[in-house]
C-alpha cells in the first residue's frame, strides 16, 4: 500500500501529538504510533512541565538551573529559546483543555531536584497522561489527521536510496504490526518524535516502545547524532518484582521525601550538600555507591511524614500503586532503584528542529538539541518536546510546496518468514544484560570496549538476519537497539572526562572547556562490517558546538 500526506509524524508523545494538531489545521498530516496512541514515554510522565509561571521566578533563574544541572554542556542560545517560550507553550496547553493542578493563588507549582524555586505544572502526580489524553481526543477528531496505530517505522525513503542526486527525505517504510503489510509512506516532510532508548538496558522507568528507533533510522539514513553516552538514569525506580518500570517521582523528594539505608540512616547529605534535591545523576550515583559498597538490592524513599491528605493530593497513583503492591506510603518507605530514564543525546537539530537532512525534523527526546547538555534537569523534557515541535511546525509552514518524486513499494520478494525466532529473543536479553552491566551509571575503558565487542557481534547477527527474513516488530526493535547501543558507546569512549551523566573511573576529573561528542556515520558505508575502522575515524570527531 502507498499512502501520501502532507507530512508524516512518526511518534505518538507530547512532541509528535502537539506537532501534528498544529499542522494540521492547513496539512493533511499522517500520524504514526507504535502501539496504541496513549503508549508512550509522555504518557508515563508524573513530574510535570518546568516553565516560569512564578512572579518570584525567572527566566534567568531556570536557564541557571538548567545548566548547572546539564554541567555547562548546555548550548546557551537554545536553553535560553526552550525557556523564554515555556510560558507561550504552556497557555497553549491551557487552551487545549489540560486540568493543571490549582491551589488559592492559582496553578500549584512543585519543586523538583536542581530547581532553585517552585516551577513545575502538573496535574496531580499523572501530568504526562492528563495531558496526551487531552490532546489524542482532538486527535482522533480531527478530519486532517491520518492516525495509524500499531504501526512502526522500519525506514526513512531518501532521495539518495531512490537513487537521485539529492538527499532530502520523502516519507517511511512502516510496518502494520497486524496484518504485517508493509506500507509505503510519501510525505514532504517528516517530523521524527519517537522518543528515547531506555529499553537499551535491562533495568529502565520507560515504556516498551523506547528502542531508539528514530534515531537508529536517521543514523542509518545520515543524520549526525550527538551525547549519546549521556543517558539518565532515574534515581528512584519502584522496586518490587510485580512492578514493572514503575517510577517514584522526583516530586516526591521535592516535597521532603528522604533516601534512607535499610536500617534508616539518612545518606544524601554526605554525598552533597543538596542531599535529596541534588540532580539526578549526583542522586542516582550516591545510591549505586551505596548499593554496591553494602550489597543492597535497593535503597528507600520516607515521605511517610507527610499527612496522609497531602499525599493522596499530590501523589493518588504512587499512593494507589503502592498500596496494590502492599507497600503504604503514608506508613513505610517506598523501596527504590535507580533505572535508565531519559536519553539526552541524540539526533543533531537546530533551532528549527532541522536535522542535517533535508525535509527531515526531530522533537523530543529523539533529538539533540543542545538543551539538556549532560544532564536534563527534572520537567525540562516536557518542556522541550512542546517548544521545538512548535519550532518544527513554523518552519515546515514556511517552506515552498515540493512534488513528490515516485517512490518504489517495499521490497520482500528475496526474503522467507524466520525459520527460528529464539535468535531475536535471545539476541535481545544478552543485549540489555551486557548494556546494564558494562555502560551503566559508572563507567570504565575497558567495560566500553567489552560492550563495544559484544555489540560488534550482534549487529553482524542481526544484519544477516534482517537481510534474509521478512520484518517483524520486534526485528526492527531489535535491529534499532543495537544501532543506538553502539552509538552511546562510541559516544563514551570519545568522551576522556566524567561529567553529568557520563562517570567514568579512568577519567574521573572534568575537563575546563565542555565539548560536545558529535559523529556522523561515513556515507554508504555497511553500518558493521567496518565498525571498528568508522571507530577510529571518529575519535577525532569530538567538536564544539
Amino acid at each position: 500500500m502507498v499512502l501520501r500526506f502532507d507530512i508524516l509524524v512518526i511518534g505518538s508523545g507530547l512532541a509528535g501529538l502537539s506537532a501534528a494538531l498544529r499542522l494540521a489545521q492547513t496539512c493533511k498530516v499522517g500520524l504514526i504510533s507504535k502501539r496504541a496512541l496513549v503508549d508512550s514515554a509522555s504518557s508515563w510522565a508524573q513530574g510535570g512541565i518546568a516553565a516560569v509561571l512564578d512572579s518570584q521566578d525567572s527566566v534567568e533563574a531556570h536557564i541557571r538551573d538548567t545548566m548547572t544541572a546539564g554541567a555547562f554542556l548546555n548550548d546557551q542560545e537554545t536553553t535560553r529559546f526552550v525557556i523564554e517560550n515555556g510560558r507561550r507553550v504552556i497557555d497553549w496547553l491551557v487552551e487545549q483543555g489540560v486540568p493543571f493542578s490549582r491551589d488559592e493563588a492559582g496553578f500549584h507549582l512543585n519543586r523538583e531536584g536542581g530547581h532553585g524555586a517552585r516551577r513545575v505544572i502538573h496535574v496531580a502526580d499523572a501530568t504526562g497522561l492528563s495531558v496526551q489524553s487531552t490532546l489524542i481526543r482532538k486527535i482522533r477528531e480531527h478530519p486532517n489527521i491520518t492516525v495509524l496505530e500499531r504501526h512502526i517505522a522500519i525506514d526513512l525513503i531518501t532521495g539518495e536510496k531512490l537513487g537521485h542526486a539529492d538527499k532530502r527525505c520523502y516519507g517511511a517504510y512502516a510496518l502494520d504490526s497486524d496484518s504485517g503489510e508493509v506500507l509505503t509512506i510519501g510525505a514532504l516532510h517528516t517530523l521524527i518524535a519517537t522518543g528515547g532508548a531506555g529499553k537499551v538496558y535491562l533495568y529502565t522507568t520507560n515504556p516498551d516502545t523506547s528502542t531508539g528507533d528514530g534515531i537508529a533510522m536517521a543514523w542509518r539514513a545520515g543524520c549526525a547524532v550527538a551525547n549519546m553516552e549521556f543517558i539518565q538514569f532515574h534515581p528512584t525506580c519502584l522496586y518490587h518484582p510485580q512492578a514493572k518500570s514503575f517510577l517514584i517521582s522526583e516530586a516526591v523528594r521535592g516535597e521532603g521525601g528522604l533516601l534512607l539505608l535499610p536500617d534508616g540512616t539518612r545518606f544524601m547529605p554526605q554525598h552533597d550538600s543538596r542531599a535529596e534535591l541534588a540532580p539526578r545523576d549526583v542522586v542516582a550515583r550516591a545510591i549505586d555507591f551505596e548499593m554496591k559498597k553494602l550489597g543492597l538490592d535497593c535503597v528507600y524513599l520516607d515521605i511517610s511524614h507527610k499527612p496522609v491528605s497531602f499525599l493522596a493530593e499530590h501523589f493518588p497513583n504512587i499512593m494507589t500503586r503502592c498500596l496494590e503492591l502492599g507497600i503504604d506510603i503514608s506508613r513505610e518507605p517506598i523501596p527504590v532503584v535507580p533505572a535508565a530514564h531519559y536519553t539526552c543525546g541524540g539526533i543533531v537539530t537546530d533551532l528549527r528542529s532541522r536535522t542535517n537532512i533535508p525535509g527531515l525534523y526531530a522533537a523530543g527526546e529523539a533529538s539533540c538539541t543542545g538543551f539538556h547538555g549532560a544532564n536534563r534537569l527534572a520537567s525540562n523534557s516536557l518542556l522541550e518536546c512542546l517548544v521545538f515541535a512548535e519550532a518544527a511546525v513554523k518552519n515546515i509552514l514556511e517552506q515552498p510546496r515540493i512534488d513528490l518524486p515516485d517512490i518504489p513499494e517495499w521490497d520482500a520478494s528475496r526474503v522467507v518468514d524466520p525459520d527460528e525466532e529464539i535468535v531475536i529473543s535471545h539476541n535481545w536479553d544478552e543485549l540489555r544484560r551486557f548494556m546494564w552491566d558494562y555502560v551503566g551509571i559508572v563507567r570504565t575503558t575497558k567495560r566500553l570496549e567489552r560492550a563495544q565487542n559484544r555489540i560488534h557481534l550482534l549487529a553482524r547477527e542481526i544484519d544477516e538476519y534482517y537481510a534474509n527474513f521478512r520484518v517483524s516488530h520486534d526485528l526492527i526493535e531489535l535491529r534499532n537497539l543495537v544501532v543506538t547501543a553502539d552509538l552511546i558507546v562510541r559516544c563514551a569512549l570519545l568522551r576522556r572526562e566524567s561529567r553529568g551523566l557520563h562517570f567514568s573511573r579512568d577519567y574521573p576529573e572534568t575537563l575546563q572547556k565542555a565539548k560536545n561528542t558529535r559523529i556522523k556515520r561515513s556515507s554508504r558505508r555497511a553500518p558493521y562490517s567496518e565498525a571498528k575502522q568508522n571507530l577510529d575515524e571518529t575519535r577525532s570527531a569530538e567538536t564544539t558546538k
